[in-house]
């Protein structure tokens, strides 16, 4: 047996698949991988490990020495770790988009985890699929910031309601002047008085709720205050809040979410990003144009839309373009196009490193 052993060895150092070209398609999930490997020819094997990409690189470099590895996984709760380890181990790997990879109408209906990894594997050989954007590890984590607030205030806003139903509940009414969760309503919202002590517990946990998500809220805002005066970012949101409807919370989400503006090789792959660009189905003679896709990026799309319907109020140029698009159209759809030009402004802004100017046409 040891002499068999010794000799297995010996042939796996003879292997040699230099000029090779390899695709490994990982189907992740989060206790096991699902891996195919295809050669040009025709598949190698499919196999399961765990979700390990050092033993997936020592596996590959072990059995298939010198060859070129080409690897690709769905993007998803896995992230980008796996794509910067495997990368750190001298292996070339992408990340797809689900929506962007090819499926048979048979993979539809008979989905399983070898489907899934073989389907990978076979579009990266055939060249079908390509890999999104990858953020350097400074940057995503800067964008985690940004994020976690968006994910607070969303928490603040269902407290929030859960308070204002709870008085709804028992017919309590507090009259408000200006803001409605004001500190005026804030100190009227304490000297609420229910019949027992069981109900005035419940209020009080609400309340403590509340008060926690606020001085958290003014917490993560001063980190991202903070963040936005160090290096990578300092100057471009300054350019970026000359803008008139554009404050610090948006002109930090948008240097997060896009990185370097120049990665985007025209205006309509950046208002692809945003989720402003159209669906359409033509046939024949027929073309139809639909309304916006459901694709981009979920972070930034209302987040544009918002500052557009702000700035038509005080940029003339800009109220002036909104007016003659709905004398065509409803003003749902012109505040998309307001918007697209908005971007193309913060584009110019972002790449020429100018400040905004009013009341261009």
């Amino acid at each position: 047996m040891d002499q068999i052993s010794k000799l297995m060895k010996n042939q796996l150092k003879l292997l040699n698949f230099d000029g090779q070209n390899l695709f490994v398609g990982i189907d992740c999930h989060l206790k096991s991988w699902k891996i195919t490997i295809y050669s040009e020819e025709f598949e190698l094997k499919t196999f399961s490990q765990e979700p390990n990409s050092a033993k997936l690189a020592q596996h590959l470099h072990k059995n298939y020495p010198g060859a070129k590895f080409s690897c690709v996984y769905e993007a998803g709760f896995s992230g980008y770790w796996m794509q910067r380890e495997l990368s750190e181990c001298g292996i070339d790997c992408i990340i797809a988009h689900p929506a962007d990879i090819p499926t048979m109408d048979r993979e539809k209906k008979m989905k399983s985890d070898v489907i899934d990894s073989r389907k990978l594997c076979r579009s990266l050989r055939n060249r079908e699929i390509e890999g999104i954007y990858v953020p350097s590890i400074e940057l995503q984590e800067a964008r985690s910031l940004v994020r976690a607030r968006v994910k607070l205030v969303n928490d603040l806003t269902r407290v929030k309601n859960r308070i204002k139903f709870f008085l709804m509940f028992y017919g309590i009414t507090i009259s408000t002047q200006g803001n409605s969760w004001g500190k005026n309503y804030l100190a009227k919202l304490q000297q609420v008085q229910l019949k027992t002590e069981a109900g005035q517990r419940s209020l009080e946990f609400l309340l403590q709720e509340l008060h926690f998500l606020i001085e958290k809220e003014k917490w993560i805002r001063k980190q991202i205050e903070q963040l936005s005066l160090t290096d990578p970012y300092q100057e471009d949101v300054r350019l970026l809040r000359t803008i008139p409807s554009v404050g610090l919370i948006t002109a930090m989400t948008i240097m997060t979410e896009i990185g370097d503006i120049k990665r985007f090789k025209s205006l309509d792959k950046l208002c692809c990003y945003f989720g402003l660009i159209p669906t359409s189905h033509s046939s024949g003679e027929k073309n139809r144009i639909g309304r916006n896709t459901s694709r981009g990026n979920k972070y930034l799309k209302h987040l544009l839309i918002e500052s557009a319907w702000i700035i038509i109020r005080k940029d003339p140029g800009l109220l002036l373009y909104y007016k003659k698009q709905i004398g065509v159209m409803e003003s749902n759809k012109a505040i998309i196009k307001v918007a697209r030009k908005l971007l193309n402004r913060i584009r110019f802004i972002l790449t020429m490193k100018v400040e905004y100017q009013c009341g261009r046409p």
